[in-house]
C-alpha cells in the first residue's frame, strides 16, 4: 500500500545545513523506504532554478548512493521557491502548494526562524502541520520559554519537533536497551553503587569558522546546555513504561527539573578555559582570539566542564561532571561510570584492584567494561581486564533519524519544550558565575588535554 505525502519545505534549502547533512540523509532514507512519499520544496530568500536546485538535490543524494523509486519520484518533481520566509502572504502562498501533509523544516539562523514563526501566526495551517527546528532555543530560560509559547500557537507540543541530532535513534536505544534489558546492569545504577559519572565530548576541530555564532555561545551553551544534559536525562532517567514519545521524554524531564549545580555553589562547580595557538594531529591553530569574527572582549570559552548532582533517591550524592572543548588533543566522546571501590578485598591479594569502570563511548556507539580479574601467573595477584563491545549503528546516520521522526511525526527523540527550558535554567548559575568573573578563564595551547594544572576526568581505569 503506497504511503500518505508528506510535502517537506527547507526553509534555508540553499545553504550548508540542507547540502551537506539534511539532503544526504533524506536520501538514505528513501533509498531504504522506497514507498515513502516525499514531494520537497526547497525555499530561500535568494532566487535558484528549479533545475539547478534538482542539482544540488541529486549531488547530495550521489554522496550516499541514494536511489530507488522514493528517490526517483522526488528528484522528479522537486522544486524551488524564491519566497521571504519572514513574510506572513509569502508563506501562505507557499503551504498552499503541499501535497498531505506539510513539515516545515527551518535551516534557518535562530533569529530569522523567531520572524517566521511570527508570520506562521497568520497563516492558516494545514491540520497535522509538523515543525522542525535547529537548536539553539532561545539564547536563556525566558527567551525559550516565550519561543514555546509562540509555538503552542501553532501547533500542539507533540508536532514540533527541536532537533537534537547529537542523539540517534540507534544510540538512545543502546543505552537503553543495555540499562533496562540486563539485569547486571540495573540493579547497580544508583549512588549505592555509582561513584561519579563523567560525560566527556573533547573535540579535536577548532572554531572552524562558525565565530557567528559560537563566539556568542562558547562551550557551555553549544554543548552542554544543548547536547550533553539530554545525555545525563537519558543516563539517569527512570524506566519509561514504552519507548514511546510521552514514556520517553516525561522520563528525560524528570531528571532534569532535579538537576542543580554540585552543592548549589555554580562558581566551585565548573572551570572554564580558552584555547591558544598550538598544533592538533598535524593541524596549526591561531589562538581562538586572532580567529576571524571572535571579539576578545567576550571572554568565550572554548572548554567548559561542570559538576552537577540530580536530587532523587537514585542519585542522592553523585557528582555528574559535562565537559566539552575544543582544539583538543584527543577526541573524546563517552559517558565513564566509575563504580564504588568493593567492600572488601581478602588479606592476601595484591596488585589491581581498582573500582570498576564501564565506558559508554558515543559515535561510534561502543562500550568497555574493566574489571580486576587474577592474573595468569600468580592468582593471588589482580590485574586489570577490560572486555569490548560494539553497537549496532543503526540503519542511518543522525540526520537519517531526526527526518524519519519527522516524517513520521514521531517526537520521542526531540526536545520537548519544558525540558528545554530546564537546559537553560540548568546552565545560567554558571553563565552568571562566569559572567561575575568568579570563574576564571584559563588557556590551555591547541593539541593539549586542557589547562595546566586540571586534574583529567574519566581517564583512569
Amino acid at each position: 500500500m503506497t504511503q500518505p505525502t508528506t510535502t517537506l519545505f527547507l526553509l534555508g534549502g540553499g545553504g550548508d545545513l540542507s547540502s551537506r547533512l539534511l539532503l544526504p540523509a533524506l536520501g538514505q532514507l528513501l533509498t531504504s523506504q522506497p514507498d515513502r512519499r516525499v514531494q520537497l520544496i526547497g525555499v530561500s530568500v535568494d532566487a535558484m532554478t528549479d533545475a539547478a536546485w534538482r542539482d544540488i538535490v541529486a549531488s547530495s543524494f550521489a554522496t550516499v548512493e541514494a536511489s530507488g523509486n522514493a528517490v526517483d519520484a522526488l528528484l522528479g518533481d522537486t522544486v524551488f521557491r524564491q519566497a521571504d520566509v519572514t513574510d506572513a502572504g509569502a508563506l501562505e502562498k507557499l503551504i498552499a502548494e503541499a501535497v498531505g501533509t506539510p513539515a516545515i523544516y527551518f535551516a534557518l539562523p535562530p533569529a530569522v526562524t523567531v520572524k517566521a514563526c511570527t508570520a506562521l501566526e497568520s497563516v492558516a495551517l494545514p491540520e497535522g502541520t509538523v515543525l522542525a527546528l535547529e537548536k539553539p532555543f532561545g539564547t536563556d530560560a525566558s527567551s525559550a520559554a516565550a519561543l514555546n509559547r509562540q509555538l503552542a500557537r501553532l501547533v500542539p507540543e507533540d508536532q514540533i519537533h527541536r532537533v537534537d541530532h547529537f542523539l540517534g535513534r540507534s544510540t538512545v536505544f543502546n543505552l537503553l536497551g543495555m540499562r533496562f534489558a540486563n539485569r547486571i546492569f540495573e540493579p547497580l545504577w544508583s549512588g549505592e553503587h555509582i561513584e561519579r559519572v563523567d560525560i566527556v565530548y573533547d573535540e579535536q576541530l577548532g572554531l572552524e569558522k562558525r565565530a557567528g555564532y559560537y563566539d556568542k555561545a562558547g562551550a557551555l551553551v553549544d554543548m552542554i546546555q544543548s547536547h550533553l544534559l539530554q545525555v545525563l536525562a537519558l543516563f539517569a532517567m527512570e524506566a519509561p513504561s514504552t519507548l514511546d514519545a510521552v514514556d520517553l521524554r516525561d522520563a528525560k524531564g524528570l531528571v532534569l527539573r532535579a538537576t542543580r549545580p554540585w552543592a548549589g555553589d555554580a562558581a566551585s562547580s565548573s572551570r572554564r578555559g580558552r584555547y591558544t595557538a598550538g598544533s592538533v594531529d598535524g593541524r596549526d591553530y591561531p589562538s581562538y582570539i586572532d580567529e576571524d569574527g571572535v571579539d576578545p572582549a567576550r571572554d568565550t570559552e572554548t572548554l567548559a566542564e561542570v559538576t552537577v548532582q540530580v536530587d532523587t533517591w537514585r542519585w542522592a550524592g553523585v557528582p555528574f561532571t559535562l565537559r566539552s572543548g575544543k582544539a583538543l588533543g584527543k577526541r573524546r566522546r563517552e559517558i565513564v561510570v566509575r563504580f564504588k571501590p568493593a567492600n572488601h578485598v581478602p588479606v592476601g591479594f595484591s596488585g589491581r584492584t581498582d573500582p570498576t569502570v564501564l565506558r559508554l563511548f558515543l559515535a561510534p556507539d561502543e562500550m568497555s567494561l574493566s574489571i580486576n580479574i587474577n592474573g595468569a601467573g600468580d592468582p593471588h595477584e589482580l590485574e586489570r581486564m577490560t572486555f569490548e563491545a560494539t553497537f549496532d549503528p543503526g540503519q542511518f546516520g543522525a540526520y537519517g533519524e531526526v527526518l524519519e521522526g519527522i516524517l513520521d511525526n514521531d517526537p520521542a527523540l526531540s526536545v520537548r519544550g519544558d525540558t528545554a527550558e530546564q537546559s537553560w535554567r540548568i546552565v545560567e548559575p554558571f553563565l552568571a558565575a562566569w559572567r561575575s568573573g568568579a570563574v576564571p578563564l584559563v588557556d590551555y595551547p591547541a593539541g593539549s588535554s586542557g589547562p595546566a594544572g586540571w586534574d583529567p576526568i574519566g581517564v583512569a581505569l
